[in-house]
């Protein structure tokens, strides 16, 4: 009676800034996976699923929290996850670990950060300046539509709400 609740498309976040190049390509390949057949080149397939929700400003703090959550690699530091090479951005050894001080310093300073930093909230899954993990969360949904794999199959982090 209750699993209607739980059927709804999937939502992706994509943290975008327009002059970033992968960020740039990581938005198109989103919205053309919506619009078109995915995997793309082929004929007999529909466009993906999910809700896409562009968001032109950088994570808050508590944000980037969940998103760290989310990466393949938990020992990652929140320096080298979230902040750049750009030369605006802080030297390696003068960056923090605060996710406070980096989001105040996205804000301030934009290119310091990596972008995009793409997320998919409902599979627990997020790529941060790499358009080739976006690809990967494109996967997931394109099996999940084909039926190559099931919800309950896929491995979700836990949290409050699992």
């Amino acid at each position: 009676m209750f699993n209607s609740f739980k059927r709804r498309l999937p939502e992706i976040s994509i943290y975008h800034h327009a002059s970033s190049p992968p960020s740039a390509k990581a938005l198109n390949l989103l919205r053309s996976s919506l619009s078109s057949a995915y995997p793309p080149n082929t004929t007999a397939v529909a466009p993906l699923e999910f809700q896409l929700d562009v968001i032109e400003s950088p994570p808050t703090a508590d944000q980037m929290r969940t998103i760290l959550s989310y990466l393949p690699s938990k020992a990652i530091s929140p320096s080298t996850a979230f902040l750049s090479a750009h030369p605006s951005a802080p030297p390696m050894g003068e960056r923090s670990e605060d996710l406070s001080a980096i989001a105040e310093l996205g804000q301030k300073n934009p290119l310091a950060l990596k972008w995009p930093i793409v997320v998919d909230w409902a599979d627990g899954k997020a790529s941060i300046g790499d358009p080739e993990g976006v690809k990967s969360m494109l996967e997931l949904l394109r099996k999940r539509r084909d039926g190559e794999v099931q919800n309950d199959q896929i491995e979700q982090p836990k949290g409050w709400f699992t």
